[in-house]
Order: structure tokens, then sequence, then C-alpha cells
């Protein structure tokens, strides 16, 4: 071979053709890549819309369940403790109502007590003038005895200790009275639980407003003319007698030894009080259209006998 000739030899050929393919395939892969890029799908866009309008309707489904069902297991309750004539005292399947049998038409003085067996009363002797019970929400606490004459009208006595009821819960309970027949509710201090019902007989202690044996003993009592002695008793004001803005004091005190016992010793039987009471009417003064009335006339003498003939 001349002398200063570039000799190559055939594997160096092979190297520089493998590394021309090399390069021309990483191209390739490049351009592949790039091509297949340009082709990919854009991302699906969430419907923020169509979820928010989903959300809004499942929370007006969940508000309107939570309004109506509790009210629809109210109405289911009041027509299953509603008194029937097979069933006199619905009451009986209330958990925790507590049931004595007490003597009616035992009456008391307004300056009399009574010695009550049960704190608050539902039942013996009580006030000759009942507790004005027509839905009316007491703010003070009131006279027992006068309440337990309203109890045996067929009325429903909500009393709270107002220590432990206010707010929200005061409200709940005002609501079940307020403006309602045959139902009253007061304070009543130191009472030993939050809530106490009373019926003529009929008393349950609760701890919580918004217990569904609130309702069911309203509806198993309330008005109950199988349980109340004198039943569509007289529920309104009694004029000069019992004044709802201002009732007779609350006594908290231990009645004293000369207390009405509860067998009605010392207490007055009462008179008919389903009888109606019809007001006499006044006369009225005379006048041209209305003259006095005229004296009852004098009987005329008698007339002298006839002279009997002789003989």
């Amino acid at each position: 071979m001349p002398s200063g000739s570039e000799s190559r030899s055939p594997q160096s050929k092979t190297g520089a053709k493998s590394a021309k393919a090399i390069s021309a395939a990483t191209k390739k892969k490049k351009g592949g890549a790039a091509v297949r890029g340009k082709g990919l799908p854009k991302p699906r866009q969430i419907p923020w819309m169509t979820v928010g309008a989903v959300v809004v309707i499942l929370a007006l489904v969940g508000l309107l369940a939570w309004n109506l069902v509790p009210k629809y297991i109210e109405r289911r309750d009041a027509e299953r403790f509603t008194p029937t004539e097979s069933n006199h005292d619905p009451s009986t399947g209330i958990d925790g109502v507590a049931v004595v049998t007490y003597p009616a038409g035992q009456h008391v003085k307004a300056n009399q007590r009574v010695a009550y067996d049960k704190n608050p009363p539902f039942g013996g002797p009580h006030d000759e003038v009942w507790a004005t019970c027509t839905g009316v929400v007491y703010s003070k606490a009131i006279r027992n005895e006068n309440a337990v004459h309203a109890l045996e009208h067929g009325s429903v006595w909500i009393a709270y200790n107002p220590d432990k009821v206010s707010g929200d819960a005061l409200d709940e309970l005002k609501s079940r009275v307020d403006g309602k027949p045959y139902m009253l509710m007061s304070p009543y201090p130191g009472l030993d639980s939050p809530i106490s019902l009373q019926a003529w007989g009929h008393q349950l202690k609760l701890d919580n407003a918004d217990d569904r044996r609130i309702p069911q003993f309203i509806s198993a009592l309330r008005g109950n003319s199988f349980n109340a002695p004198e039943p569509n008793g007289s529920c309104s004001v009694i004029p000069g007698s019992f004044d709802p803005d201002n009732p007779p004091a609350f006594d908290p005190n231990p009645p004293g030894p000369d207390a009405v016992q509860m067998d009605g010793k010392g207490a007055t039987p009462a008179t008919d009080e389903s009888a109606p009471q019809i007001p006499q009417i006044p006369q009225l003064p005379p006048t041209a259209e209305n003259p006095p009335a005229a004296p009852p006339a004098e009987n005329p003498p008698a007339p002298a006998p006839a002279p009997v003939p002789n003989g």
C-alpha cells in the first residue's frame, strides 16, 4: 500500500454505519413522540354546576325530612295514644308514668293548705276555685291547690324547674301549651326533675323538653273523659276569684299540722260543678215602655150569707 494513503478496515465501516443507524432511529423516535403528543385528547372538565345543583337538592331533601319526619311521628303517636272505648287510658303504654287513684270532689278554702303526698301534686283535695287552664303559660309559680282543681276538669299541667329549663327548651314547652284548651304551664321552684307533667292521677317526670313522651302524655290524658272526674269542666277565668295575671302565691314551705289530709279530713264536699250556672237577670228600671208592675188587687169581701126563711 502506498505511503501516506488512508486505509479503512471493514470494522471501521461497520461501526460508522451503526452510529448512523442509531442516530436515525433516535430522531425518528423523537419525531414520533411529538406526533403522538399532538394527538392526545384534552382532559375532561368536572361539571361543577351539575354537582352543585345535586348537592343543593340533597340538602333540601334532608332539611324537609328533618322537619317532616318528627311531625309525622308525632301525628302517628297522637292517634296511637288517643283514648277510645276499648282503651280508656293509653298512658299505660308510656314508659315512666306514675298512676295513683285519688278521690275527687273535696274542696278547701283559699286560706287552707293540703298535705299532698306528691310533688307536684296530681290529685286529692283542692281549692274550690280552679286555675285558669285555657292554654295559659304562667310566668310565676301558682298555688298547688288551684292547679289540682284544673286537673280534675281534664287539664294537663306542665311544671318545670326554672333553674334547669330555659332558652330553647322553655320555648319548646311553651309551644305545647300556649293557647291550647285544657293546658297550663308554670315554673315550680325546687322541682326534683327539670320537667314534670300532671294529669288527674297521672304524673311523668322528664329531663328533656324534646322528649317524645310529652306529646304522648298530652294526647292520652288531656280532656280524657274516662280519666277526669269532671270532664269538660270549665277552664275559664273566674272573675274575682282567680286572676291568671296575678294568681294566688305558691308556698314552697311544708304545710302545717292544720293542713287538710289526703283522705279528705277537713275538706268540704264539692257541689255539682257540671250543672250550668244561670246568672240571675237584673230587673229593668221602670220606664214608659216598662211600667212598674201593678200591686196585686185586694180580694173583695165575701158576700153576706142569704137569710134563711122561717118555718
